[in-house]
């Protein structure tokens, strides 16, 4: 049997199935088991519409500007996450668990869209329907998104988030990939309407395992079945917007939760970039197809991912998130210096896919190793929001790097956007260095009580 870090998959099902079922709060396994499997769902629609759809666009003729409106599009909801978790915050149906119900109605809602896609049929030159599409799959992945990571604030251990993290991105980062590399077929041989009910179909599954388990002991698992709301949770249901606003704002408003938030715009930053400038390289500089650019792609996500899993678990628990996110914030800064220096090289296959595979892996590494300070930081009163607008400001800086794709003609094209990321990651490095970040849950909350003293 195949044993990861203590996780011993083959006995999950023995060890969790009892006359409650599969309930997250009593198994380990099964609450890092979840946390994968929901974050590889939530990579299908990022892997379609961030890589896949602007790889067809770029192969079938669009420029620069049409791809950076698309992609400014499809990401704008990743922004918004905050209110999201305000919302799940506020409204829940705590009989089935405080987050399952919209985790799964997130789902489901996926797969409506997808299939509307695929009815709708949007062409490359029909760039504002292509982008409303980005935005709406992604408008209802980031409310899965949001009550995704608020179950696994509100459920995980303090010594399962530094796993947690490689378990959630690299789940990710693998739905990623292999969204990017069979949609990217499908499209190529079958059209985008075989790409939309492929990912449809993806999400279909993953929803069918999340209406069979429950957050804790005696929740309902359907509506209409037995149960009843776990003490736990209905006494951290705040249940009102005043007190999740003051609890958010209070938490928010620290000096250290201040200075977390430009290393998280830093992160997203070169995301927003390069998943524009990947296929713009590909087809512009080496010639190469949409179906090669996404297969490349997929397999980088791939690599990447099962790299999350293991290094990034690894060296986050071993080396602290701290130096884990600042040694790979330099592999970023030697990245984009190699990539400015050998322009003339953009050209060559292996130089292209050198740079598809190093900014993938370091990406996910970046993000992996970030979350448990995000993790430590968040109030578990209002999880959801926090943590949420955490990630939000992250994926601000992913809209913001697309938009900046975008308009990098005027700048000096393509060559400029790795300077500014090699800016930006710099003074990320510099915060990370001089600012103090907590180390433990417990930290955390002895940083917030010495803020709350009187003075």
């Amino acid at each position: 049997m195949l044993d990861y870090s203590g996780i011993r998959w083959g006995t999950l099902m023995a060890s969790t199935i009892g006359q409650s079922g599969l309930v997250l709060e009593r198994s380990r396994s099964l609450r890092l088991l979840t946390v994968f499997i929901l974050y590889i769902g939530q990579g299908v629609p990022i892997g379609l519409f961030w890589f896949a759809i602007p790889a067809w666009m770029a192969a079938n003729g669009a420029d620069v500007v049409d791809i950076g409106y698309v992609l400014g599009l499809t990401t704008l909801p990743w922004t918004l996450k905050f209110v999201n978790g305000f919302i799940m915050d506020r409204y829940a149906f705590l009989p089935m668990g405080r987050r399952r119900p919209w985790i799964a109605g997130a789902q489901i809602v996926m797969i409506g869209l997808l299939i509307m896609a695929a009815l709708v049929q949007p062409q490359v030159d029909q760039v504002l329907v292509l982008g409303i599409i980005g935005f709406s799959v992604n408008l209802a992945t980031t409310f899965q998104d949001v009550a995704v990571d608020g179950l696994a604030v509100d459920i995980m251990e303090e010594d399962e988030q530094a796993q947690a993290g490689g378990m959630m991105f690299g789940g990710q980062t693998i739905g990623m990939a292999m969204a990017t590399a069979l949609t990217g077929m499908a499209i190529a041989r079958m059209g985008p309407m075989a790409a939309y009910l492929l990912a449809a179909s993806f999400v279909g599954l993953i929803t069918v395992f999340i209406l069979f388990i429950r957050e804790r002991e005696n929740e309902k698992l359907l509506p209409w079945t037995a149960g009843t709301g776990h003490p736990r949770n209905v006494e951290a249901y705040l249940g009102a917007w005043w007190p999740i606003l003051r609890n958010t704002l209070g938490a928010l408003l620290r000096p250290i939760s201040l200075l977390w938030a430009p290393v998280l715009l830093a992160q997203g930053l070169h995301y927003g970039i390069f998943t524009g400038t990947t296929p713009l390289i590909g087809t512009g500089e080496v010639g190469w197809n949409e179906e090669e650019i996404t297969r490349l792609v997929g397999t980088a996500q791939l690599v990447a991912g099962i790299v999350g899993l293991t290094i990034g678990g690894w060296g986050g628990k071993i080396l602290g998130a701290k130096k884990s996110m600042i040694l790979t914030f330099s592999g970023y800064l030697i990245l984009c210096a190699w990539m400015w220096f050998t322009v003339e090289n953009w050209s060559s296959a292996n130089h292209f896919m050198r740079f598809v595979y190093a900014w993938t892996i370091l990406d996910t590494l970046l993000r992996v190793v970030g979350i448990p300070i995000s993790m430590r930081l968040s109030d578990p009163r209002v999880a959801a929001t926090q943590f949420a607008i955490y990630m939000a400001v992250s994926n601000l800086g992913t809209t913001i790097g697309a938009w900046v794709l975008a308009v990098s003609e005027g700048w000096g094209g393509i060559p400029t956007t790795f300077l500014i990321v090699f800016a930006v990651h710099l003074g990320a490095i510099i915060t990370m260095l001089v600012v103090k970040f907590p180390r433990s849950k417990k930290m955390s909350a002895k940083l917030a009580s010495v803020q709350a003293r009187p003075q």
